[in-house]
């Protein structure tokens, strides 16, 4: 059965145009001594594109054939994920609830009123609120209580799940760039993508294994230490299996995840973040946001300086986008620049 056979049972909802470009770093790839290149899933196009928007046309799909008209998520309150979905309900016509969670403390009201959540504010979109950041099973129970609400007043809601007790729908996007990454350059050596709910970095790690490519895929934790986002992911992979009809246990194989950037935290700069953050930006002219790709870059530059990626190596790291949130993180950057 060939990849494509395998995602025909799943409708899909079409947001992407085609192809996410790859981009040589010159300056980089001289200075790091590698040959790097960059993913550009940020340029995926719908509501300030980024990674989400692979992931969306599986729940959009699935939500369309079962007849829904209002999509309900929840995120953080920078949550990119939440903001695409908005963007994406809106381009079908649809309905949103966003349910915004306390995950990153001591924020600025910048962090509450700029970035993404202005995004969705002027996207149309409803907001609520959920006290707790760590607590998947009790956002996804508030979301279910309101869609039960929606319902009595004759919506037909359909709930994107955050917990990992429901099947990794999203996963499948990234199933897909897999396949198209491995497509475009079927020589890389090495692959760097951020690891947070697992549904990129496990979709991408799938589809990388089923075109029979070798190359080694790293996941830079930027929500959980390595041993938990290990767990973690062996969860998804096999979710994701079960959905694909595989044998997991060479994707669990292949698993690798590095926590050296987390510190001191999801949604925290540390210095080499903020210093990830500068280089690419002062040596390419291309920003990465402050939660998931500049901890992205930052692992990057590790495993260089570790020598777990090599001299010459190709390696593609994985843009997700999310730039929304550099300006939700104004007041941390400014002050880091004064």
């Amino acid at each position: 059965m060939t990849q494509d056979n395998k995602l025909d049972r799943f409708p899909r909802a079409q947001f992407m145009s085609g192809p996410t470009p790859l981009e040589r770093l010159d300056r980089l790839s001289s200075e790091l001594g590698i040959d790097l290149w960059l993913k550009r899933d940020d340029l995926t196009g719908l509501g300030f594109g980024g990674n989400k928007t692979r992931q969306l046309e599986f729940y959009f799909g699935d939500a369309l054939q079962k007849g829904a008209d209002t999509i309900l998520i929840t995120g953080a309150v920078q949550s990119n994920f939440v903001r695409s979905a908005a963007a994406a309900a809106a381009k079908l016509g649809m309905q949103s609830v966003l349910q915004l969670e306390e995950r990153v403390s001591d924020m600025g009201k910048a962090y509450y009123s700029s970035g993404n959540v202005l995004l969705a504010q002027i996207l149309g979109a409803e907001h609520m609120t959920y006290p707790e950041g760590e607590d998947e099973v009790g956002a996804d129970a508030a979301l279910h209580a309101r869609a039960d609400e929606l319902k009595a007043q004759g919506r037909k809601p359909y709930v994107i799940h955050l917990g990992l007790n429901h099947p990794p729908l999203g996963a499948l996007g990234y199933f897909v760039a897999g396949q198209e990454l491995c497509q475009q350059m079927p020589d890389v050596d090495a692959i760097v993508v951020p690891s947070g709910s697992g549904a990129t970095h496990g979709g991408l790690l799938t589809g990388v294994a089923l075109e029979e490519n070798t190359a080694s895929v790293f996941g830079v934790c930027v929500r959980r230490d390595s041993e938990k986002q290990m767990a973690r992911m062996k969860t998804v992979l096999q979710k994701l299996a079960d959905l694909l009809d595989i044998d997991a246990a060479p994707l669990h194989d292949r698993l690798n995840v590095m926590d050296e950037a987390l510190p001191p935290g999801y949604g925290k700069l540390s210095g080499g973040t903020r210093a990830a953050l500068d280089k690419m930006a002062r040596t390419e002219g291309i920003f990465l946001d402050p939660v998931y790709t500049a901890k992205t870059f930052a692992g990057l530059l590790h495993l260089v300086s570790e020598g777990k990626i090599q001299p010459g190596q190709k390696v593609v790291m994985v843009h997700t986008g999310g730039l929304p949130a550099l300006f939700g993180y104004q007041n941390e950057l400014a002050s880091d620049l004064s």
